[in-house]
């Protein structure tokens, strides 16, 4: 059994810059190059080593939440749940590869890309990309047993 107090400290030691986006990297929704898996405790942890990166990567989150809170019918400061945190981070990457048409869902190219095109984050085609955050479902699960040897 893990301490988790104990746990939570190990890993803001060794990951001082968590990936901003790792819940959809986690469900390999998204893909970052920069990304830096570890292993903690039986656990994946993901870390950004760039802190400027790290900075763009949280400055759309917030744009993703600033840009989604009503049409999600959200409250201002209050906590998200894993399922909204999914469809802001899955839903909005998404939207932000197809309003850049482009190919991978690689999160630091994204931004990178965004940037050169938009010249601002703040100057994206925001009603596509809260369009794809509102419309974000996750991945269904299958109602059949997995394949294995018959009894």
């Amino acid at each position: 059994m893990v301490d988790e107090a104990a746990y939570r400290d190990m890993r803001e030691q060794r990951n001082p810059l968590p990936c901003v986006f790792h819940a959809a990297l986690l469900a390999r929704q998204a893909e970052c190059e920069l990304v830096q898996r570890r292993s903690l405790a039986e656990r994946e942890t993901l870390a950004c080593p760039n802190a400027p990166a790290h900075l763009n990567c949280e400055t759309l989150e917030r744009l993703f939440l600033e840009r989604a809170t009503f049409p999600l019918h959200l409250h201002p400061g209050a906590p998200l749940t894993h399922a909204t945190v999914m469809r802001l981070h899955c839903g909005g990457i998404q939207g932000l590869q197809q309003a850049l048409d482009a190919e991978r869902p690689d999160v630091h190219r994204l931004i990178a890309q965004a940037q050169q095109a938009h010249g601002s984050l703040t100057e994206l085609p925001w009603p596509e990309i809260v369009a794809r955050i509102v419309a974000w479902q996750p991945r269904r699960r299958s109602t059949q047993p997995p394949p294995g040897p018959k009894p």
